[in-house]
């Protein structure tokens, strides 16, 4: 596993989520506060929806900018087979015939890449049930119905 190509290629897909978000930004605020969606009676509350929607939008946009500088913050060195998962880490977990790879992340759970055909990796948010499960443990010990197989 190439794991600076893994974390360039996350880090890709959390910059491409944050300029869509940045560029709907835009848009929700003409909505807000164009023309179009002046008041045209005491029931009209298309200016208030898009407001909302413009809000909501922001703070979307703000998460994502958190989340990317986060991101950037984490140490993603090569790790130990032996070494604890951290924050940071990318994790093979195997279930019977299944092959799973995670990446730790502060934030940004969620995101998946497919690197060729057959191997997914999937951030895993340090917070999440599944990480917070994994973090401490090495290569080797059993995490609910699979096993740590390898650390990178």
């Amino acid at each position: 596993m190439d794991k600076a190509k893994i974390v360039a290629a996350m880090r890709g897909v959390l910059v491409e989520q944050y300029e869509r978000a940045r560029g709907g930004l835009g848009a929700a605020h003409e909505a807000a506060t164009g023309d179009d969606t002046k008041s045209e009676g005491k029931y009209d509350t298309r200016a208030l929806e898009a407001s909302y929607l413009a809000a909501g939008q922001a703070e979307l946009a703000d998460e994502l900018a958190q989340a990317l500088q986060e991101f950037d913050a984490t140490d993603f060195s090569a790790q130990e087979y032996d070494d604890p998962i951290r924050v940071g880490s990318l994790v093979e977990w195997e279930e019977e015939t299944e092959v799973r790879f995670f990446l730790i992340t502060t934030k940004a759970g969620g995101l998946s890449i497919r690197l060729d055909e057959s191997e997914e990796v999937v951030s895993l948010a340090c917070y999440s049930p599944l990480a917070e499960k994994l973090i401490g443990k090495t290569a080797g010990s059993a995490v609910g119905d699979g096993w740590i197989s390898d650390v990178f």
